[in-house]
């Protein structure tokens, strides 16, 4: 029978009033794994009380954005690309697993102090659900409060099991050093049974969340919603001079299209309860729902955009068809008073942007869009409307999930990035992109395309040109365009030498402007420069 003898020098675990013999490695795989269990819990009950909003974890992402955005925007960007949510989201789960670790540890000589980490893992996800405008903030409190009491149980059985005080082993006592080896095993399987148990629960429950939340009211929503046709289109050209594998299409689809926003998690609108408001300083405000839009008469045309953060070559730029509802058509029925020399677009999640009104009404494509290449708007896309501006940066122009525009002075209001250090106005700068060859690629002598793309939405493209290892200027061949908004293919034939090579383009505007050579950062209102590609041929 073994002997079990009382340690007075043994760190007591206020838990139970029992002394602890829990190793650092044990007590941190116990704090971890309780910390997952409490975010897996967090989930559910998010999910139980509102299957279209945010989780805990998708409001403190939210309120990490709005706090960092400014000095992570371009890192995020450079590092992620389009997949900088889901690599937040990541981060989120990652760090709160290792704090549990260290939470684990303390627990294990003070259990009290790793119950009030676990309570202040909870505060901070109640307080990110108040603060967000999509979540319902009682219920993330509720889920909040679940997962640190969940989590705070979790750790408590794990250090017990790993204590060895489930089971067999008397409470306020500790086995010596020269514990029987079968009593040491099956006190370990007793461990690792209790560890399974917890990573099961953590991975049951972030499944249930996931099937629990199923299709949104935005997603049955658009699929039940039927566009009407144009009564005013520019058609996309059906065919191209030229074709080249690897080379950007003229219509950007749907699937492929870039997104880059702030919103962590993508805002679930019902098309049958939206509303579109334009306020501010106009005659009358007026308020149009979904079906007044669907009512209206639509253009359709392609237009391309980009997001400021773009680098020179990068790939945060696109061409689509899209079909909606002029601006000037809803600002007029609003009736704008003088002195209104900004359109401020409002999103759903507070998101907000601002642009000049001269730009809604000198006669450029500016649309409260329903359509992206002859479908309803994809959610992640803004469904139901959104904004489109031809000529301006995403930031100051394209608001998705649109809810309220408002005219106001450009002096009297500063939109969501304009604080953050970027710029005030920002128009799309001439740019140039190769496609083909890829980099680094390696490639056959003889014959050789290189292709790519080019744009300067209002202004079109006049001309592109190709320089060969920093030779002379050379023109290329253009595609056909459908209008001066959208970027247009280009192709340069070369007779390739062997050897290793450089290409770079550059692009002149419809105004006969060339492309700023000069490098630049995006921040703050664009990146500049000529785009080069290194490739070898043998």
């Amino acid at each position: 029978m073994t002997t079990l003898i009382e340690r007075p020098d043994t760190p007591q675990n206020p838990a139970s009033g029992s002394p602890t013999t829990v190793g650092r490695g044990k007590a941190a795989l116990a704090g971890a794994l309780a910390a997952a269990v409490a975010l897996a819990v967090t989930e559910v009950v998010s999910v139980a009380v509102d299957r279209s909003g945010p989780s805990v974890v998708g409001a403190v992402a939210g309120r990490f954005v709005d706090r960092y955005a400014g000095s992570l925007k371009d890192v995020a960007v450079a590092w992620f690309g389009t997949n900088d949510k889901a690599a937040l989201l990541v981060g989120i789960v990652v760090v709160a697993t290792a704090l549990g670790a260290v939470l684990g540890v303390v627990a294990a000589r003070r259990f009290w102090l790793g119950a009030v980490g676990f309570a202040a893992f909870a505060v901070v996800g109640a307080l990110a659900g108040r603060a967000d405008p999509l979540a319902s903030s009682v219920g993330l409190t509720v889920a909040s409060l679940s997962g640190g009491a969940a989590g705070v149980v979790c750790l408590a059985l794990l250090l017990r099991a790993a204590a060895g005080h489930l089971g067999r082993a008397p409470l306020g006592a500790v086995r010596p050093a020269a514990v029987d080896p079968r009593v040491k095993r099956a006190d370990r399987r007793v461990f690792l049974t209790a560890l399974g148990g917890a990573g099961a629960v953590a991975v049951v429950a972030t499944a249930t969340s996931k099937g629990m939340r199923g299709s949104s009211p935005a997603v049955r929503s658009r699929a039940t919603t039927s566009l009407p046709a144009p009564s005013r289109s520019i058609a996309a050209p059906t065919s191209q001079p030229f074709a080249v594998d690897g080379l950007s299409p003229y219509v950007t689809p749907n699937d492929s299209f870039y997104r880059i926003d702030t919103a962590v998690f993508v805002p679930q609108v019902d098309g049958a309860s939206w509303k579109l408001t334009i306020d501010g300083m106009v005659e009358r405000p007026v308020t149009f729902t979904y079906a007044d839009l669907l009512g209206m008469d639509m253009v359709e045309e392609p237009v391309t955009i980009s997001c400021v953060s773009n680098e020179v070559g990068d790939k945060l730029v696109g061409n689509a068809l899209w079909r909606g509802v002029p601006l000037k058509t809803l600002l007029d029925q609003a009736g704008v008073k003088p002195g209104a020399t900004q359109v401020v677009g409002r999103s759903v999640d507070d998101f907000t942007v601002g642009f000049p009104t001269e730009k809604a009404l000198d006669g450029r494509t500016a649309m409260v869009a329903v359509g992206m290449n002859g479908e309803p708007l994809p959610v992640i896309h803004g469904f139901p409307a959104r904004l489109i501006v031809a000529g301006l940066y995403g930031y100051v122009s394209a608001t998705k999930w649109l809810r309220k525009i408002e005219l106001t002075r450009l002096e009297d209001f500063d939109a969501y990035w304009v604080p953050l250090g970027w710029a005030k106005q920002a128009p799309i700068k001439t740019q140039s992109r190769i496609d083909v060859p890829g980099p680094g690629t390696t490639v056959a002598a003889g014959p050789l395309a290189i292709a790519g793309v080019a744009w300067a939405p209002t202004r079109g493209i006049r001309a592109v040109e190709v320089s060969i290892d920093h030779g002379p200027w050379q023109p290329a061949r253009l595609g056909d365009a459908a209008s001066d908004n959208t970027w247009v293919q280009w192709l340069f034939s070369w007779d390739a030498t062997p050897g290793a090579h450089v290409a770079g383009v550059r692009a002149i505007d419809g105004t006969g402007a060339v492309q700023i050579e000069k490098p630049s950062p995006p921040d703050p209102d664009g990146a500049t420069g000529y785009h080069y590609r290194g490739f070898t041929v043998r």
